[in-house]
């Protein structure tokens, strides 16, 4: 599932749980907020797998833990400048996965 930012503005939902929200007019900082299957299933720590660059080659991979608030889990994470594409799935403090039926999701930051 792709989600696309146009220099940052507006809201970017998709139906499975997952909103972004670009925090920045480059849409380069954004904020991902997930209250997909591991929130509903009540996980008690959250981390968000990203890595950035091509769909299925990722570059820079890290576990960024989540802060859970009432709209559910948040992170505000940075696309790096030489990159235009973030990629990311969940995993829980069990290591119960959430991506996407294999598919993961990715936020492109569009020109």
């Amino acid at each position: 599932m792709f989600l696309r930012a146009n220099h940052g503005q507006g809201d970017y939902q998709a139906f499975s749980g997952i909103k972004v929200e670009p925090q920045s007019t480059d849409g380069k900082d954004v904020k991902v907020i997930y209250d997909g299957l591991l929130f509903k299933s009540g996980a008690q720590e959250l981390y968000m797998h990203t890595g950035f660059g091509k769909r299925h080659q990722w570059e820079n991979v890290y576990d960024h833990r989540m802060e859970r608030t009432g709209r559910g889990w948040e992170k505000t994470i940075h696309i790096e400048q030489n990159h235009n594409q973030l990629n990311f799935c969940f995993k829980d403090s069990a290591s119960n996965w959430d991506n996407n039926n294999g598919e993961n999701w990715t936020y492109a930051v569009t020109q």
